[in-house]
């Protein structure tokens, strides 16, 4: 056993606007110097406020030269993560073993124009972390032989959790030169700086590849109460007991005189 939605940004006029950009500098390129791909996002922040409940934002690009296939993926800040694996004993499970993996992405999701295995062989997908079994993290030094059934563990429990989808998302080729791709991100996205990387394929190989960076922070009363519990967990301990104190109190006032 192992153990308010925030409103979409980028009306249509701007998305227009930054496209009809990077049509412009596409356009403007030489195959000799220039990258073969340019893409944005619609936003750049996502806003975590109270009642947050998932947002969608808009991946937009076009591609120089002849048709290809295109991969888009989303990794979340880095994290150690342990994983713990139950046995039972004497009819009790308990925790028996565990492993730490480093530099784990906290959210990784994928979008490409087909399925990765048929884009480019395994080699290629591991190369530049491609894919749920080539996603990169830092193994645990002396390792046993169960290596891969912990890593596997951890996988399956971010799929649980929605933070490592299992379908590939979809990318809407517009002609031979444009696409575009929603990427969704759950009401329990984690906080932090995201890298969204497009890659260009062609014959089988990676002829560019372009990083835009994305941040997750949370905003108003509720950002400020974490970071206050952050910075000062032993007065926020107290005044969480306080308010819970007086919260009995009243509640036994009210009760009493009713």
């Amino acid at each position: 056993m192992w153990g308010g939605i925030q409103s979409r940004m980028g009306r249509i006029g701007i998305i227009g606007l930054r496209l009809s950009f990077a049509l412009l500098l596409a356009g403007l390129a030489r195959p000799a110097s220039a990258q073969a791909v340019v893409a944005d996002l619609s936003d750049h922040l996502i806003a975590v406020t109270t009642g947050f409940a998932g947002t969608k934002l808009l991946l937009f690009g076009a591609i120089e030269g002849d048709a290809a296939d295109v991969v888009i993926v989303v990794r979340g800040p880095a994290e150690d993560i342990t994983v713990r694996r139950k046995e039972r004993i004497g009819g009790i499970w308990i925790n028996r073993h565990n492993l730490t993996f480093g530099g784990v992405p906290a959210f990784y999701r994928l979008a490409s124009t087909r399925a990765p295995e048929t884009l480019a062989s395994n080699r290629t997908l591991a190369r530049h972390g491609v894919g749920l079994e080539h996603i990169r993290m830092t193994y645990p030094a002396g390792a046993n032989g169960d290596l891969s059934a912990f890593r596997d563990a951890l996988i399956r429990g971010k799929q649980r959790l929605g933070l490592y989808p299992e379908e590939n998302g979809q990318i809407t080729l517009l002609g031979n030169r444009l696409f575009r791709s929603d990427i969704f991100f759950p009401s329990n996205v984690p906080t932090g700086t995201y890298n969204v990387t497009v890659y260009l394929l062609r014959g089988g190989k990676v002829i560019s590849a372009q990083t835009t960076p994305l941040v997750v922070a949370k905003i108003g009363v509720g950002a400020r109460v974490f970071a206050f519990a952050h910075r000062h967990p032993a007065l926020y301990g107290i005044a969480a007991l306080v308010m819970a104190l007086f919260a009995g109190w009243f509640a036994g006032a009210v009760f009493k005189r009713a």
